[in-house]
């Protein structure tokens, strides 16, 4: 019994489990307001990412490119870079942001895309005097890293080019829970007014979930505008919830400004989240409210109905994002299901000696596989493997054939969810997305059960 981190053995990718940078990049982008990303690359580039974003949310989201083509390779592609910024400017007057993001072609190229930046700044000073856009380089090739490492650096290029001084105080407190969904978003506001704290979420995605108006308008766009990102440097302190996604950013904001910054676990189950609302509570002196405390109890109630009949020894196969698949695993030890096999899926060497991680190999009484720079091969592998038995698989859609195949349950978390409704909208993180998380699993074994008639009389005497 033990655990065992590994790495992938093969050179090429089968079936990947995450997207490019410049995708993770494109997220973070659109989570900003009065902003629109401009992908310097190929017309794909933008084009199969905001795709995904679509099958995700169901809805439209804004993103350019500077659509390159053969000539660019051989020429390079700076007037495309400096056409491409020029038409936004003229077309969008609102515009106020724009993160130009590099992708693998245009790397390769060499594109000097800070001077062709400073010299479309130019450009846009001459034709509008006195308007100021923010536009800056995020380097993201697409050849290394994935979408994780893309949302990160988009995020720390931001701040580093919009928030250049010490802001004043605030009181506020700036909290960064990385690639997460509306429904989160929703979530750690009604904890923050729950305490009376203002806070701000960054990325503040919450109108990804867009209301469709009387006037037939559609508004999705993201809500953190420049003037929030400048008051950032003034906060009370930050709390990064995600190491792998947030934590630089966060870091930027207490050595350049003297925030302090807090790191811990992301909220996915009860300890979490319990040390997330004390970590509030620690930074503004305020007691975690009663409000909060009957929430913790209805979760730890619907959670303890299904644990010991239902979910005890049960297998589990997790994928997704870092933060994601720590966070679901340390949840599964909570409710009595065994995370047994643990899929990462890009190059970076940090998850090996990730402390959670280490911790849960210190705890487990069951083989538990860690595998870094996997792909979905490995997880078919695995599930398919006669020695092994899994009863659940954990993870976003690009899983679902594996599952088939496997003929296991699999419960959707992650991005991107397209093959079941609305999953965006309900969180996964605090109390309640615990308590949320345990009834799909649940449901999820149920209709299995159903179909297999694998244990169905279980379901008549519950």
């Amino acid at each position: 019994m033990g655990c065992e981190i590994t790495t992938r053995d093969r050179a090429g990718v089968i079936n990947p489990m995450y997207d490019c940078q410049p995708a993770g990049a494109q997220y973070a982008g659109i989570g900003l307001k009065d902003a629109i990303p401009l992908v310097h690359g190929g017309q794909g580039c933008s084009m199969f990412v905001r795709l995904l974003f679509a099958q995700h949310f169901k809805e439209n989201f804004d993103v350019a490119s500077t659509s390159l083509h053969e000539d660019s390779a051989v020429f390079g592609g700076h007037m495309r870079i400096q056409e491409g910024l020029l038409t936004l400017a003229r077309r969008y007057p609102k515009l106020r942001i724009i993160p130009v993001i590099t992708t693998c072609s245009t790397e390769v190229i060499g594109d000097d895309v800070e001077g062709n930046i400073k010299y479309a700044k130019d450009q846009i000073e001459k034709e509008f005097p006195g308007r100021e856009i923010y536009i800056y380089a995020v380097h993201t090739p697409s050849f290394k890293s994935s979408q994780v490492g893309g949302y990160t650096e988009c995020m720390l290029s931001t701040w580093k080019d919009i928030a250049k001084q010490k802001a004043e105080p605030t009181g506020k407190v700036n909290i960064f829970p990385g690639w997460v969904n509306p429904g989160d978003v929703v979530l750690l506001k009604h904890y923050l007014k729950e305490f009376g704290v203002e806070g701000d979420i960054f990325m503040d995605t919450e109108d990804f979930d867009s209301p469709m108006l009387p006037d037939k308008s559609i508004h999705t766009h993201g809500r953190t505008s420049v003037e929030d990102i400048k008051a950032s440097t003034g906060a009370l302190a930050s709390i990064s919830l995600a190491r792998y996604e947030a934590a630089s950013t966060v870091d930027y904001l207490k050595n350049s400004f003297g925030v302090p910054g807090h790191q811990i676990s992301a909220p996915y189950g009860i300890a979490n989240t319990d040390a997330l609302l004390q970590k509030i509570s620690e930074i503004t002196g305020k007691p975690i409210p009663d409000s909060l405390v009957h929430e913790r109890g209805i979760a730890l109630d619907a959670l303890q109905d299904l644990a010991h009949m239902f979910f005890a020894n049960k297998k589990v196969a997790l994928f997704g994002h870092p933060d994601l698949v720590i966070g679901l695993a340390e949840f599964c030890m909570e409710v009595e299901l065994e995370p047994t096999l643990l899929l990462l899926g890009d190059d970076n060497t940090r998850y090996k000696k990730d402390p959670r991680i280490l911790a849960m190999k210190d705890k487990v009484a069951w083989d538990m596989e860690v595998v870094c720079n996997a792909d979905l091969w490995e997880l078919e592998k695995r599930v398919k493997d006669p020695a092994k038995k899994f009863d659940l698989i954990l993870g976003h859609s690009k899983g679902r054939y594996v599952a088939i195949d496997a003929k296991i349950p699999m419960a959707r978390v992650g991005f991107p969810t397209f093959d079941r409704a609305g999953l965006y909208r309900h969180p996964t993180m605090g109390y309640r997305g615990a308590m949320l998380l345990g009834e799909q699993i649940a449901n999820a074994m149920f209709t299995h059960m159903e179909y297999t008639r694998e244990r169905e009389w279980l379901l008549n005497t519950w």
